[in-house]
């Protein structure tokens, strides 16, 4: 193995704009390879030292259906079970058709659609609903009450007939809560963050907390350049609000801990097991079918299908990349990646704090890399 064409990757990152970079590689529980560079505090020419926090955004989401996932394996829902059926709001949906009129849903949201983005909802975060939400609740707004407030609006299609990015999977954080009968936030920590040793990982941190966090940026397009942004995430709608798509606050070492554990069939680096090896296949196998795979068509998504809640490879040719058929994972907003790689047993977490994050640009080069690495 040598990494040195990865590190010269990462460092050629802050030279396009990116303010900082770190990466981490590790197989077996093991830490291959780790690089950074840039800032932590650009303006106070402050270096990256590699425990900063970061709002994770998306790359939250495979730690929801991790979770979900484990109440799944416990037999307390079963995939097509109809949503209502734990979240009574969702009973009597509406969609918004062609021609622009509303009328009643045909057919029910299943468990299924909200793992896989095909339920019908989108990413309007400031519906009528929310805004009445923040307004009677002084902008806490409780996880259940906001899901409550989601199911209000008409879905854009019947569910199950075409692929959405959205926010699903806050509504599936909203169903961990009713059917764990604890907060989502709470239910992590125990499940998932405590027993793989994620102590600086949560939901929520407590105000004056900022000088644990790398610096936060925009980057702009016509200047060509990251200009610094409050320390906020608006997928957060207050303090009392668990996102289950874009809430997760970490450091590059601790989400390692989690990717290192999905890649070594849900067991930890001390034993612990957060999921089964057949939940893990399931969770990767492609849930779409033809029309909606034409839904999903990032172009950073080239020869991947999408599987519960995260994209996962079913054609290397059609990407143009070097990882194997399986290898799943997700981004985020602000440049988070990660890698899940179970056929080698090997993970990648790779995080900046950039919106506007390139990520076409950087997350294909960053995974043909690190796979060209290894057998050097």
């Amino acid at each position: 193995m040598n990494f040195a064409p990865l590190g010269d990757f990462i460092e050629s990152l802050i030279d396009i704009g990116i303010p900082s970079a770190d990466v981490i590689v590790r197989r077996d529980h093991e830490t291959l390879y780790r690089h950074m560079a840039g800032w932590r505090d650009r303006e106070a020419g402050e270096a990256l030292r590699g425990d900063e926090l970061y709002f994770l955004y998306s790359c939250s989401k495979p730690i929801t259906v991790t979770a979900a996932m484990q109440l799944f394996e416990k037999g307390l829902f079963l995939l097509d079970d109809p949503v209502y059926e734990y979240l009574p709001e969702f009973r009597d949906m509406t969609v918004r058709r062609g021609d622009g009129t509303v009328s009643k849903a045909e057919k029910p949201i299943l468990i299924r659609h909200l793992f896989s983005m095909t339920a019908g909802m989108d990413y309007d975060m400031y519906t009528p609903a929310l805004e009445a939400l923040r307004a009677e609740t002084g902008g806490r707004c409780p996880t259940r009450e906001a899901v409550r407030a989601l199911a209000k609006g008409p879905l854009s299609f019947e569910p199950g007939e075409h692929w959405q990015y959205s926010l699903c999977h806050d509504v599936l954080a909203g169903l961990v809560e009713v059917v764990s009968g604890q907060r989502f936030a709470d239910y992590v920590k125990a499940h998932i963050f405590d027993p793989l040793g994620m102590a600086r990982s949560a939901y929520h941190y407590p105000e004056g907390s900022d000088g644990l966090f790398a610096a936060q940026y925009l980057y702009d397009d016509e200047k060509r350049a990251a200009r610094r942004i409050p320390l906020t995430a608006e997928h957060v709608f207050g303090p009392d609000y668990d996102s289950g798509g874009a809430g997760v606050i970490s450091s590059t070492e601790d989400y390692a801990r989690f990717t290192d554990a999905m890649a070594c069939g849900g067991v930890g680096e001390t034993g612990e097991v957060i999921l089964s090896p057949a939940a893990i296949d399931l969770m990767r196998a492609n849930q779409l079918g033809p029309v909606q795979m034409k839904d999903f068509n990032w172009p950073q998504m080239a020869g991947f299908g999408y599987g519960l809640g995260v994209r996962t490879l079913i054609d290397r040719a059609a990407g143009g990349l070097l990882s194997p058929v399986g290898e799943f994972g997700w981004g985020g907003a602000a440049g988070a990646f990660a890698l899940i790689d179970p056929v080698n047993r090997l993970s990648v977490v790779y995080t900046q704090h950039m919106l506007n994050n390139m990520e076409p640009y950087v997350h294909p080069r960053l995974r043909n890399i690190v796979y060209a690495c290894l057998a050097r």
